[in-house]
């Protein structure tokens, strides 16, 4: 991997690899520094906010259900909204300096979103991904400019971006310890003002559930702070895939969990809680299984005429097991999950039966299911203690 020599500003000499070589005084600087913040910005008033989907379910249930499409950003998914907030947060807390690079571990569409906020500011962008990582988003990556340096440990990605940026003189974003505390919760067009905006004039306006995933927990804490800052009486389920630790260590309260292996559902679940994930403002956790998520995203295919990631598959299944379980208790209302990103970067993947038969998955007893709940309205299943299959 080659990353680009930095280009120092007027009057500065080059710096070894990790001072901070700097005068954050300098006028020059300063210049640049508030130029950069302008061009994030000014992407933010370019973006229209995202569409809220209402998928088709039998209006005598008395149950809505809605998506939030994140993949019509401008790159294509949820982590631009964490990617604009991320480059903010950084630039405004110095990290970022002209000509030097900025390091992420990425298993993909944060990384494509990065890439996209380094090139608007004219900085090099470097990802960590693992070597598992779907070609489609690499090939995304560098569209936006980026370079990807793969490691074949998807474990080893901390230490890797780390180091490549100490190497470099550049800056590790680092979003798994960050992301939850660059959004403002408390408003300003983030993700949950923008729904509860878009649900106001719904029969059932006030969400009973809103369903996220965890990569980060960045997206469920802003959804959660802001329910509660907003003193609505909505409650926040997050959707965990198989060998996640986010799961176990909710149930636990044991924020030390690690697991063996990493998620087969790319941009969720990890190997260990990571930093970002605020347990306490969790107020349901479901663990849902690989094929249950991949069914979910193929039937979603029928009812939408589009395809979408596997991680817009796990949180489905939530929203529809706790469909299920309001219909059971006679309960009214709306729930609301997020359309994470578009499903053509996953065709070798989740589209893929021959990807399904390497992996061992049998998606037809969860599709059956599936079709059984939107005749029915009840997702039959197991129930497992404080979570459901």
């Amino acid at each position: 991997m080659h990353t680009p020599e930095p280009s120092p500003l007027p009057g500065h000499l080059p710096a070894t690899a990790g001072e901070a070589d700097i005068d954050r005084s300098d006028p020059a600087y300063r210049r640049w520094l508030s130029e950069a913040v302008a061009k994030v910005n000014a992407d933010a008033n370019r973006s229209a906010d995202t569409h809220l989907l209402s998928i088709p379910l039998p209006a005598d249930w008395g149950v809505d259900l809605y998506l939030k499409d994140e993949s019509t950003h401008p790159t294509g998914s949820l982590k631009h909204r964490l990617a604009r907030s991320l480059f903010l947060y950084a630039l405004c807390n110095g990290w970022i300096r002209p000509g030097r690079p900025v390091i992420e571990a990425s298993s993909g569409s944060t990384a494509v979103s990065e890439a996209y906020f380094a090139r608007l500011i004219g900085v090099p962008f470097v990802a960590v991904m693992a070597s598992g990582t779907v070609r489609a988003k690499v090939e995304l990556i560098e569209f936006q400019g980026g370079r990807c340096h793969l490691v074949d440990d998807p474990g080893e990605v901390y230490e890797a971006a780390a180091r490549l940026a100490r190497e470099t003189g550049g800056h590790y974003m680092d979003q798994f310890t960050y992301a939850e505390r660059a959004t403002d919760w408390r408003g300003n067009n983030n993700i949950a003002e923008s729904i509860f905006r878009q649900m106001a004039a719904e029969r059932h306006p006030v969400p009973a559930w809103i369903v996220a995933t965890a990569g980060t927990g960045g997206t469920s804490a802003t959804l959660a702070r802001y329910v509660r800052y907003a003193q609505a009486t909505t409650g926040i389920c997050v959707a965990d895939p198989e060998n996640s630790a986010f799961f176990p260590g909710w149930r636990d309260s044991d924020p030390e969990v690690t697991t063996r292996t990493g998620s087969r559902i790319e941009g969720i679940g990890r190997q260990r809680v990571e930093p970002s994930f605020v347990p306490t403002v969790v107020d349901r956790m479901m663990r849902v299984p690989d094929a249950a998520s991949i069914a979910s995203v193929r039937v979603l295919e029928r009812l939408l005429g589009r395809r979408a990631g596997a991680s817009t598959g796990t949180g489905l299944w939530a929203a529809f097991r706790i469909i299920s379980e309001m219909r059971d208790r006679g309960e009214h209302g709306s729930v609301v999950g997020l359309l994470c990103d578009p499903g053509e970067r996953y065709t070798e993947k989740y589209y893929s039966d021959d990807w399904l038969v390497m992996q061992g998955l049998d998606i037809e007893p969860y599709v059956k299911r599936l079709e059984r709940f939107l005749n029915t309205g009840t997702l039959d299943g197991p129930k497992t203690v404080r979570g459901w299959l």
